[in-house]
C-alpha cells in the first residue's frame, strides 16, 4: 500500500517548520524567557523525533513509484515522531525511573535505536550503520572475549535503555552540538542562498580571478573556499559551485578530470575554513570544553596552507596547458559587484566580531547575523531583486530539510560513543593502539589517519571525526599531543576521505558533472590535494603550524610552510618556468618538504629550513634563467 507524496506535503511542511522553529527557539533562550522549564534532552527528543518523521518521507528506503511513499514507511516516520515525543513529554519523570529499566522505557529506547539506524542508512549510507551494528554485537557478547577487550555482561534491556535514552548516547554532546550550534548556520547559509549570496561570491570571485592564467580554475578555488565557509559540506559545494565552474573551466581549455579535481578538493577544504568551519569543529570545541573561537584560529594557518597548495598547483597547471585568463573587458569589475552587494559582508563581519572579539556563543552569533542577513535581503536585495516575505518563510523551513542528514548522523555518532562508554572499549583501544604503533609517535598518526581515512569511505566527515574522537584522539593524547592537535588531526583526515579513492564523494560528484572518469579523478585529486595529507602530520609534531608558540618560531613556520608548499606545488604538477624532469621533481619536493618541517620541531630543524630556503631560490632563479632561454629560442625560430 502506498500514499501520495502530495498528500503528505503539508505534513512535512509543518514538521520542517517546527523543527527550525523549536530549534531557533531554544537558541533564542525563549523557555526561559517564558520561564518554561525545560531539560535539555526534552529539546533534542522532540527535535529528533521530527526528524525521523522528515526523514522515513524524505528518503526512500528502496525504489519507490513517482510522487508515492509506501505505507511502512510512514508508519515508521510515525513510530520515530511518536517515541520522542514520548521521551519529551516523559523525560523529567522518565529520567529517574530508567535505571530500573520500566517496560515503556526499554520499548522506546530500542524503537529509536532501530529507526535510528534505519534513518541512518538511508541518509549517510550502510558503512555507519554496520560500524555500529558491530559495536553493539560485541556490547552484548564482550563478556565472552579475553583479556582488554572483555567486558562486563550487558543485558538487551540495559542496551536499549542505555543507547535510546540515556544522556551518553543518543541524547549526547553530538545531537546536542548539531541542532544548537550547526543548525544555525545551515539556516544562515540558506537565506544566504536565496538571497543571491551564491551569485555574489562567484561574482567577485570571477572580478578578482578571472583575468589570471587558469582564472577559470582560480574562480573555483575563491568560490568554494567563500561558499564552503557557510556550507561546509564538500558535496553541497561541488554540487552548488560546481555547476558553474566545472563547466566554466573545461570551456576555457582544463581537461574535465582536471576541472572535477579542482573543485572537489576546493569544496573539500570549506570543512577547515574559518570562520565557520564544518560540524566537526564545533564537536571539537564542545569536546575539548574550549571556546569556537579557539578552534578557528588553530585552523588559520593550515587553511591557508591548503589553499596555497590548490591556487598554486592551478596557476602551474594553466602556465603548462596554456590557459590564458579572460579579458578584462569580458568580466564584471569589482567595485560594481561590491557596489552591488556591499550588504554580503557585513553579516560575516558580525559573524566574525560575535566570535572572536565578543565571545559570543557561536549559535547566537549565527542567530544574530542571520537576522542581518534577512533584514538586508528584505529591504535592499541583490542586483534589483529582494527576498519576499513568503520568499523568506520558504528559505527558513526548508532548512528543516537540509539539516536531516545532519540530525540523523550526529544521532548515530551518539550511538558509537554509547557503546564505547557503556563498554570501556575506547580505554582498551588506546592501549592496543599504542602498541601496535611500536610506541612511536609518526606510527601511531599513520595507524590513525589510515583508519579515519577507512571509516571516511562510506560515511560524512562528522561521523568519521566523532568515532576517531571517541577512540584513538585519547591514544595521541595519551602519547603526547595536545588535545588541540589531535583532534584537528583526526577532522583533517576525516575531510581528506571525501577526494581519497575509492570512495572520494566529493571527488566523484564532481566527475559526475564533469561527465569525467570518477576513479580518475579521485587520484587526481589525491594529486592536487597533496598537502592536506602531509599537513596535519606537521602540526602534529609541531603546534606552530597551529599558532601556538613565540611569535618568531611561528612566522618563521609560516614563512618556510608556504615555500615548501609552493615547492611541493611545482613537483606535483612539474612545471615552474618550463616544464621539469622527474630527477628534478624529486629534487624540488625533497625541498619543499625539508621546508615544510616547521623551526620547533626538533633540534636543527632552523638549520635545515634556512639551508632548504638557500636551495629553493636557487633552483627558482636557475629554472626562470632555463625558462627565459627557452622563450629564446622559440622567438628566434
Amino acid at each position: 500500500m502506498e500514499i501520495s507524496s502530495a498528500r503528505l506535503q503539508p505534513v512535512k511542511l509543518v514538521a520542517q517548520a517546527l523543527l527550525i522553529a523549536i530549534i531557533i527557539g531554544w537558541v533564542a533562550n525563549l523557555p526561559t524567557r517564558l520561564s518554561i522549564a525545560l531539560y535539555t534532552e526534552q529539546f533534542m527528543a522532540a527535535s529528533l523525533g521530527l526528524a525521523l518523521l522528515l526523514t522515513f518521507l524524505h528518503f526512500p528506503g528502496w525504489t519507490r513509484r513517482a510522487g508515492q511513499v509506501p505505507l511502512i514507511d510512514v508508519l515508521c516516520a510515525l513510530a520515530g515522531g511518536l517515541a520522542c515525543f514520548y521521551i519529551a513529554a516523559r523525560y523529567p519523570t522518565l529520567v529517574n525511573e530508567l535505571v530500573y529499566r520500566p517496560w515503556d522505557g526499554v520499548v522506546i529506547g530500542a524503537t529509536i535505536v532501530l529507526l535510528v539506524l534505519e534513518a541512518t542508512r538511508r541518509t549517510a549510507g550502510l558503512a555507519l550503520v554496520v560500524v555500529i551494528g558491530v559495536l553493539c554485537l560485541y556490547a552484548y557478547f564482550g563478556n565472552l572475549l579475553p583479556g582488554v577487550f572483555g567486558t562486563r555482561p550487558v543485558a538487551l534491556s540495559r542496551l536499549a535503555v542505555y543507547l535510546g535514552i540515556d544522556t551518553n548516547a543518543i541524547f549526547g554532546t553530538s545531537l546536542q552540538v548539531a541542532l544548537i550550534t550547526v543548525a544555525p548556520f545551515v539556516l544562515m547559509g540558506q537565506i544566504l542562498t536565496r538571497a543571491g549570496g551564491g551569485d555574489f561570491f562567484t561574482d567577485i570571485s570571477t572580478a578578482l580571478m578571472g583575468r589570471f592564467r587558469g582564472g577559470s580554475a582560480k574562480i573555483a578555488v575563491f568560490g568554494s573556499a567563500l561558499f564552503g565557509m557557510i556550507s561546509g559540506s564538500a558535496v553541497a559545494n561541488v554540487a552548488s559551485v560546481g555547476m558553474i565552474t566545472i563547466p566554466l573551466m573545461k570551456r576555457t581549455g582544463f581537461p574535465p578530470q582536471i576541472a572535477a579535481s579542482i573543485e572537489a578538493v576546493g569544496s573539500t577544504g570549506g570543512q577547515l575554513m574559518p570562520p565557520v568551519m564544518g560540524a566537526a569543529a564545533f564537536l571539537i570545541a564542545e569536546y575539548l570544553q574550549v571556546s569556537y573561537a579557539s578552534v578557528v584560529w588553530a585552523a588559520i594557518l593550515p587553511a591557508f596552507l591548503y589553499y596555497a597548495a590548490l591556487f598554486i598547483q592551478v596557476d602551474l597547471e594553466a602556465a603548462k596547458l596554456g590557459i590564458a585568463g579572460t579579458p578584462r573587458n569580458e568580466l564584471p569589475k569589482a567595485i560594481i559587484v561590491l557596489r552591488e552587494g556591499w550588504q554580503f559582508p557585513i553579516p560575516f563581519m558580525l559573524l566574525i566580531g560575535g566570535l572572536l572579539w565578543f565571545n559570543m556563543a557561536a549559535e547566537y552569533a549565527a542567530l544574530l547575523a542571520t537576522v542581518v542577513l534577512l533584514v538586508f535581503a528584505m529591504t535592499v536585495g541583490y542586483r534589483g531583486k529582494k527576498l519576499t516575505l513568503s520568499d523568506a518563510l520558504a528559505a527558513i523551513i526548508s532548512t528543516g530539510a537540509s539539516i536531516l542528514d545532519l540530525i540523523i548522523i550526529t544521532a548515530a555518532a551518539g550511538l558509537v560513543i554509547g557503546v564505547l562508554n557503556l563498554t570501556g572499549l575506547a580505554f582498551g583501544l588506546t592501549d592496543q593502539l599504542l602498541a601496535m604503533s611500536g610506541n612511536t609517535a609518526i606510527g601511531l598518526l599513520l595507524i590513525s589517519a589510515l583508519v579515519a581515512i577507512i571509516l571516511g569511505m562510506g560515511m560524512p566527515t562528522v561521523g568519521v571525526y566523532v568515532i576517531m574522537a571517541t577512540l584513538a584522539a585519547p591514544a595521541l593524547i595519551k602519547f603526547g599531543l595536545e588535545p588541540m592537535q589531535a583532534h584537528l588531526f583526526l577532522m583533517y583526515f576525516g575531510m581528506m576521505s571525501m577526494v581519497t579513492p575509492p570512495v572520494a564523494l566529493a571527488a566523484f560528484a564532481a566527475a559526475n558533472i564533469a561527465q569525467t572518469d570518477p576513479w580518475k579523478t579521485g587520484w587526481t585529486a589525491v594529486r592536487i590535494g597533496w598537502s592536506a595529507y602531509l599537513i596535519p602530520f606537521l602540526f602534529a609534531l609541531s603546534p606552530s603550524l597551529l599558532l601556538q608558540g613565540s611569535p618568531e618560531v611561528v612566522i618563521l613556520s609560516a614563512v618556510t610552510a608556504l615555500l615548501g608548499v609552493m615547492m611541493g606545488s611545482v613537483a606535483m604538477v612539474g612545471f615552474l618556468f618550463a616544464p621539469i624532469g622527474w630527477a628534478m621533481r624529486v629534487l624540488y619536493m625533497g625541498v619543499g618538504l625539508a621546508l615544510l618541517i616547521p623551526a620547533d620541531a626538533f633540534n636543527g630543524a632552523v638549520e635545515l629550513n634556512l639551508v632548504a630556503i638557500v636551495v629553493a631560490l636557487a633552483l627558482i632563479v636557475f629554472d626562470w634563467r632555463r625558462g627565459r632561454a627557452g622563450q629564446g629560442k622559440t622567438v628566434a625560430a
